[in-house]
């Protein structure tokens, strides 16, 4: 079953108003990047599958793809932790940015110049967060092959 196979989420799902897939939990966020060129114009955002809401939005800024998924998984980290939430889950489709979220470092090789200078601080940031705090949040890989594109997506990829 893909994501463009679903339309609706079946009258007994009362958990979203997404159309997610059985096995995807509506208690959750969705996190995803879009880069313009790589690097290029990067932003990222946050999804809610319980009722479709973005939580946040960041950028553009100039900056890589894998960039940007890190510091959405980053930045849902921190805010689930600011507003205290701690049931929810986050799913992104990035096994590199959820590989360096559980290394605690973002193992870029942009290019750092005045340019991208402000991004390599948001990073340090970012990092230095994961050192001094203690996740508890299951971060899930999503499934595009089986799910489609993660609800996230900023739905511009080249056809």
């Amino acid at each position: 079953m893909t994501n463009s196979n679903l339309t609706n989420p079946p009258d007994w799902r009362n958990d979203t108003v997404l159309p997610l897939p059985l096995e995807v939990k509506a208690n959750a966020w969705a996190v995803d990047a879009a880069c313009s060129g790589n690097p290029g114009p990067m932003e990222y955002q946050c999804i809610d599958l319980a009722n479709g809401s973005q939580v946040f939005h960041f950028g553009p800024v100039h900056g890589t793809n894998n960039i940007g998924e890190f510091l959405a998984i980053v930045h849902a980290l921190a805010l689930m932790e600011k507003q205290g939430i701690k049931d929810k889950v986050i799913y992104s489709d990035s096994y590199n940015a959820i590989l360096w979220v559980n290394k605690k470092a973002c193992k870029t090789k942009l290019e750092r110049n005045p340019r991208t200078e402000e991004l390599y601080q948001i990073v340090a940031r970012a990092e230095q967060w994961l050192r001094t705090h203690n996740i508890n949040v299951p971060i899930i890989k999503w499934e595009t092959k089986k799910w489609g594109e993660v609800p996230a997506d900023f739905g511009r990829k080249n056809k």
